[in-house]
């Protein structure tokens, strides 16, 4: 159980050394006498321009060929986030700074909209998003994922979301606009059942069932909608993928997808310490177990293998997945998208 220096409300729990940075704000003291005391940290909002949005995605495991992050850093405070290694690029910590310290996109559906215009324009499927999640609770007095679904709305551009926060119901009504000609496709990211480890895994995030009871929302205004596993951790979460992947399959999903966790970078600083704080009886278990899916280090940074491991556990946690899928789903799929739709010019191209 967290002891009572615990911070309540956010994932990490530290501060790693910026791997940019030369020097860095310590707390010598145990007494938290100097500046560097960690306290309780409350959100700090910062405001950047990007000239553009939408990036190129080069890693093959992602499945689409470009996305685009209307915010860095992210309040749902996830400890797995492999997100978090970015923040370093804006001279943050990886830690709480990632999830008090976000970095919001304020133009960022004027940018899409001036990429989208520009005559070399390819269309393809983007991902949103492809780093933080577009729907975290900043989104809700922001509105800056709605802004850019309204300029892809009105490009008929389509687009795959990921995300796990109920408040992607708010959209269902251009969700819906784009369903109808094929353009977008949604997975909502569903870790645990277990409330207990989600309110310190995870702990600024939708409860699972609320989770649920948005995947049957979508389904219902007909929306395609999946449920993404993600990360299955062996000994804390890998025994519930068949009661998950049932449970998205009752809810309306129409598939499901996962990945095992990996801890890269200040990530594996960041979890370790979690660990051993939240779960000090089975730490060297975990730990261990999530060591032997990458080759015997907790980190992987290789194509096709980073996200699915390898070996003997890697194998139980696949069969455990392949066999749900293959009861709850039988073959059911996500509809193609379609990128005739798209219209050169958004609206203007109707005159």
């Amino acid at each position: 159980m967290p002891d009572d220096e615990y911070i309540k409300g956010r994932g990490a729990q530290i501060k790693p050394a910026n791997r940019f940075m030369q020097a860095e704000l310590v707390t010598e003291h145990p007494e938290g006498l100097d500046e560097g005391s960690i306290g309780n940290p409350q959100t700090q909002v910062y405001e950047e321009k990007p000239r553009k949005i939408i990036n190129k995605v080069d890693s093959p495991d992602l499945g689409m060929d470009y996305s685009m992050n209307p915010y860095q850093g992210c309040e749902h405070g996830c400890v797995y986030c492999y997100a978090r290694n970015t923040h370093e690029y804006y001279g943050f910590s990886a830690g709480l700074d990632f999830e008090t310290r976000i970095v919001a996109k304020t133009n960022a559906a004027r940018a899409l909209e001036k990429q989208l215009l520009d005559p070399s324009w390819r269309v393809s499927p983007i991902m949103l998003s492809g780093n933080t999640d577009c729907y975290q609770p900043l989104e809700r007095r922001l509105k800056i994922t709605r802004q850019m679904l309204e300029v892809l709305s009105r490009f008929r551009h389509p687009v795959g979301i990921i995300t796990k926060n109920s408040l992607i119901t708010r959209d269902i009504d251009i969700l819906k606009d784009l369903a109808a000609d094929r353009l977008v496709s949604v997975m909502i990211s569903v870790t645990t059942l277990d409330e207990d480890l989600r309110r310190v895994m995870e702990p600024r995030t939708s409860t699972a069932m609320r989770r649920f009871e948005t995947v049957q929302q979508l389904a219902s205004a007909g929306i395609p909608v999946g449920i993404m596993t993600a990360p299955i951790i062996p000994g804390l979460n890998h025994h519930e993928i068949p009661e998950l992947i049932r449970l998205g399959a009752e809810h309306g999903a129409l598939t499901a997808g996962m990945t095992v966790v990996r801890l890269n970078g200040s990530i594996a600083r960041i979890f370790e310490d979690w660990l051993r704080k939240n779960f000090p009886d089975r730490f060297n278990k975990v730990w261990n177990q999530i060591a032997s899916l990458h080759g015997g280090s907790v980190s992987d940074s290789r194509f096709g293998r980073r996200m699915a491991g390898e070996g003997n556990e890697a194998d139980i946690i696949h069969q455990l997945y392949r066999t749900a899928k293959r009861k709850y789903f039988d073959g059911s799929k996500m509809p193609a998208m379609d990128i005739t739709r798209f219209r050169r010019g958004g609206t203007l191209s109707l005159f």
